[in-house]
């Protein structure tokens, strides 16, 4: 087909990307004492050399409370840091725009590693307390969270100001707030997680105030004419949780701020009773939904795995970018075999050009 929306290249601020497939975050749950190691960047290497348009890391975590493994990655020191502009740079000069999420996970952080069970660790095991909106647990014998006070409050945005600081030093373009998957953002939005009667709590306003606040931490920080990205969970998949609905008027509101780029749709993670349908491209509709609802820009995620798929999201106007996973995950050279089957032409690196007919 002439032309694919798939490699059209798209403007963020200052930023283009050559296409619109994106590196989506995944934890790789290999860092020692939140540093990223070789591992992490031969991980996202593979990928900037495989054609994809924005890559970003797995998320970085605000504070060593807020992580949720003992090995997942942080940017809350100069060791840290220092790695991750390792990363960047390489990301970069392979073409790609290197990006960053950042987050704090809450009342489920401290835990084991998925091979391993994903099992709640206490403190004796290596594992470390953990905070949230309220002292309620995500689930049976998980953590029993501190309740934030103000103080605490304050203490992680600024922890999130920090991030950002340090995201800009290292050389990243793109900077991305996690507020998804029942971590730290989520727990404040979700009527399922958030029962607190202060101004965090309440109506869908006060529960949205720590990540408006976040924003305005995050934006003190990183410069205006760099991408804002947010992940939200779009729905709760659970009775009394969020809805597509309650997702696009926060949407609506987070637009007229006019310090956010876009929305990365993804969807559930707060309560354990959640019941999610998958098929391929499940979350597709919330982004859709965003994007022509709410009037700002949207990733869509969640199990796009052909080509054809992902050029239809865009085509169609349900998204302006598509973020992967499992797929690039399954295959780093995706993007350069997705032209090929699109009829794009691109630029293969100069030392796989022998394979480009491959």
């Amino acid at each position: 087909m002439p032309d694919p929306m798939l490699f059209r290249p798209l403007e963020l601020r200052s930023v283009t990307a050559r296409n619109r497939i994106v590196v989506s975050p995944m934890c790789q749950y290999s860092a020692i004492d939140g540093v990223p190691q070789d591992w992490h960047l031969a991980n996202l290497a593979a990928r900037a050399v495989g054609g994809a348009g924005i890559v970003f890391t797995e998320v970085a975590h605000v504070e060593a409370r807020g992580r949720i493994t003992p090995w997942c990655v942080g940017l809350w020191n100069d060791a840290q840091e220092a790695q991750l502009a390792r990363i960047a740079r390489f990301v970069e000069g392979q073409g790609a725009v290197p990006a960053i999420q950042v987050g704090h996970a809450g009342r489920k952080g401290s835990t084991g590693k998925p091979w391993e069970g994903s099992k709640p660790l206490t403190v004796a095991d290596g594992g470390f307390d953990v905070i949230g909106p309220t002292g309620a647990a995500w689930s049976e014998g998980y953590p029993v969270p501190a309740a934030m006070d103000q103080a605490t409050i304050q203490t992680v945005q600024a922890a999130f100001a920090d991030a950002a600081r340090r995201a800009r030093r290292a050389g990243f373009r793109v900077f991305e707030i996690h507020g998804a998957h029942g971590y730290l953002i989520h727990e404040f939005l979700s009527p399922l997680v958030n029962t607190r009667t202060d101004a965090y709590g309440g109506d869908a306003a006060g529960r949205s105030r720590f990540l408006m606040e976040t924003i305005d931490a995050v934006r003190s920080e990183w410069p205006a004419e760099l991408p804002l990205f947010i992940r939200l969970s779009c729905a709760d998949w659970a009775a009394g949780g969020l809805t597509i609905d309650d997702t696009v008027e926060l949407c609506r509101r987070i637009k007229a701020r006019g310090d956010v780029d876009l929305i990365d749709c993804s969807s559930g993670g707060a309560d354990p009773r959640q019941q999610i349908a998958f098929y391929p491209g499940y979350q597709v509709p919330f982004a859709d939904a965003i994007r022509n609802r709410a009037g700002i820009a949207t990733g869509a995620v969640g199990l796009i795995q052909s080509p054809h798929q992902a050029e239809e999201v865009l085509a169609n106007g349900r998204a302006d970018l598509v973020f992967m996973g499992r797929t690039l995950l399954a295959d780093p050279h995706w993007p350069l075999k997705a032209a090929r089957t699109l009829g794009a032409t691109v630029q293969w690196p100069n030392q796989y050009a022998r394979a480009s007919g491959f």
